[in-house]
């Protein structure tokens, strides 16, 4: 089972403004609509981008519904070693329904 943090758990510790590397997967259209702030690296670049990223860090990956952002995790684990990784669960559409109703939702 993939490490998850669900939008409520991800408030929860933004609020408390604990150290998150947060990384939206998604395309920049996809952004410009709406976004959690953090870093955007659409999936198709995370391999060139991936020695950038801050391993001890944790990173909670971002996307639409938490597809891509999973399929993120799992590269970054098995390919670059990664182990302080979280999933979005439902992305940010869940975060709109579930924390913030006033998100943009596509």
């Amino acid at each position: 089972m993939l490490p998850e943090i669900t939008p409520t758990q991800l408030k929860e510790r933004l609020d408390r403004q604990e150290p998150l590397q947060l990384i939206d997967v998604r395309e920049p259209q996809e952004w410009a609509i709406c976004h959690l702030g953090g870093e955007l690296i659409p999936l198709a670049d995370l391999p060139k981008k991936a020695a950038s990223l801050d391993k001890e860090k944790t990173t909670v990956l971002i996307c639409h519904h938490g597809f891509r952002s999973a399929q993120a995790l799992l590269f970054l684990q098995q390919r670059h070693g990664f182990t302080n990784l979280l999933n979005l669960k439902g992305g940010v559409h869940a975060w709109a329904l579930e924390v913030d109703p006033a998100f943009p939702v596509y």
